[in-house]
């Protein structure tokens, strides 16, 4: 049962962000000739007007097949006749599905469940922030130099940072403050020592407030793992697939819904972040492709587009490959 529930859940995240490149595409003008959901062998296809709906045995992807989007075909309804600009939205239409989406769904948990604010609402008695002169009423906006837009920022850059020296920055009744403390181990963990303000009712402008920052989080906090994955700071161990997706999935939708909602907010943005990496087969591939014949107004060539997208995917693949063998075959890591 919880296992369907994952397997929904992330081909809700698929068929958004898939949604978001279709519906994109027509506006433009441009025939969609496939929509697609899953990948390998197809176990559903209906033939619409002008497009071929599918839905594939694999549900770790999907795709969008566009006339003229790999031949210069430039008729009526060709992705190849549009202008970069229209191209470049099309494009980016699926990762700003998936951050809709995400916040979409932040909101009704917000809205339902509450949330924790980035104020101070108890500093506890001999610890870290309380040698250093926090109070109640602060609020935490930056952690080691980066924003801290939820108490969620703050637990994880801490806790990232370990037992050493942490730098937080602070907005208080005097202003602005920088204070330096070194965090405390409690029960495995290095913690600061405050409490922050839980916010169990709050009204429909105030959670789509907190809905918007928590979709901030989620995005600074993505980007900030591929500065930690980039600086080497990060082994392959660390990586999770498919197999870790639908496990930890599962394990979520057990606890209750409402972490799986949660669960799957975060699967959004990180879906949505990590498309827009300008590499090869990844949306942010083609937008950059399509930006540099935007800026030198000259259409690259076919030949360079394709053997970059063929070199990118299998690259993908060979990563997503390994990734699966560590998951099914060595969870421990190697």
């Amino acid at each position: 049962m919880y296992l369907v529930l994952s397997i929904f859940a992330f081909g809700l995240l698929v068929l958004g962000h898939e949604f978001g490149h279709f519906i994109v595409a027509r506006l433009n003008g441009v025939t969609v000739e496939e929509f697609s959901v899953g990948m390998g062998p197809r176990i559903f296809k209906k033939q619409g007007k002008n497009t071929l709906y599918s839905l594939k045995v694999l549900p770790i992807g999907g795709s969008v097949k566009m006339y003229g989007e790999t031949a210069d075909e430039e008729g009526e309804g060709s992705f190849f006749s549009k202008s970069p600009l229209r191209k470049i939205s099309i494009i980016a239409a699926g990762p700003i599905m998936n951050i809709i989406m995400a916040v979409l769904v932040l909101f009704v948990i917000v809205i339902f469940n509450g949330y924790s604010s980035n104020v101070i609402s108890e500093v506890i008695p001999g610890s870290p922030a309380e040698e250093a002169g926090i109070m109640t009423g602060d609020k935490i906006v930056g952690v080691n130099g980066e924003k801290a837009y939820t108490f969620q920022d703050v637990s994880t850059y801490i806790a990232y940072n370990g037992l050493q020296e942490v730098t937080l920055e602070l907005e208080t009744a005097n202003g602005r403050v920088v204070k330096k403390l070194t965090p405390m181990e409690s029960e495995g963990r290095a913690l600061v020592g405050v409490v922050p303000i839980s916010e169990t009712d709050p009204g429909v402008f105030e959670s789509i407030g907190a809905a918007f920052n928590q979709g901030r989080s989620l995005i600074a906090q993505t980007i900030f793992s591929l500065k930690v994955l980039f600086t080497g700071r990060a082994s392959i161990n660390d990586f999770g697939g498919p197999v870790t997706i639908f496990k930890i999935s599962t394990e979520v939708a057990s606890i209750s819904l409402w972490n799986l909602a949660s669960f799957a907010a975060f699967l959004s943005i990180n879906l949505a972040v990590l498309n827009l990496i300008p590499f090869p087969a990844l949306d942010g591939g083609w937008i950059l492709i399509l930006l540099v014949e935007l800026v030198s107004r000259r259409k690259i060539p076919d030949k360079f587009v394709g053997v970059w997208n063929t070199i990118g995917f299998a690259i993908l693949m060979s990563f997503m490959l390994l990734i699966t063998f560590k998951d099914i075959f060595l969870p421990g890591g190697f």
